[in-house]
């Protein structure tokens, strides 16, 4: 089903929507009914897809291993994470463990070795718990100001 223009008859496709039929050079297509939309009606809601209950999908995050578990139709979170458990897939060393978020360190933060920004409260290792060794934005503004001071002081001369 092409649509176009005269000079470019195969370009773009017009909406399937009833009532729109909108020529559009940057199409979507429904995952779930396979019809072609505009940017108008190219979500399920939009278009009143009759397909959507199927192929929408919801997971539910494992606490013990982070895993993400597709839940399945009208089941609850608990159910499906029970589900998981029992399966023997889930893997509690798998389980991403929290690391300082300064750039390029790699230090795994755990109870021992953290300490909280009493500024900005991000977790951070004892290296960077200085305001002024994790980029924390509220410290970086003061040192601006603090600059932008000095710099006028200097630039004023006393005659």
């Amino acid at each position: 089903m092409g649509g176009g223009t005269e000079a470019f008859p195969d370009l773009g496709e017009h909406c399937q929507y009833d009532g729109c039929n909108q020529l559009d050079f940057l199409p979507f297509t429904c995952i779930a009914c396979r019809k072609v939309f505009c940017l108008e009606h190219r979500t399920y809601r939009s278009h009143a897809c009759p397909k959507a209950d199927h192929s929408s999908r919801t997971v539910a995050v494992c606490d013990l291993c982070s895993a993400s578990i597709e839940k399945e139709a009208d089941e609850d979170d608990r159910d499906s994470l029970s589900r998981h458990e029992k399966s023997g897939a889930c893997d509690p060393s798998k389980k991403r463990k929290p690391r300082c978020p300064v750039p390029r360190c790699k230090e795994i933060l755990t109870f021992s070795n953290h300490s909280t920004c009493k500024v900005c409260n991000l977790k951070i290792c004892l290296k960077h718990r200085f305001p002024s060794d994790h980029s924390c934005r509220i410290t970086e503004l003061n040192c601006r100001n603090k600059k932008q001071s000095v710099e006028f002081s200097h630039s004023i001369r006393v005659f």
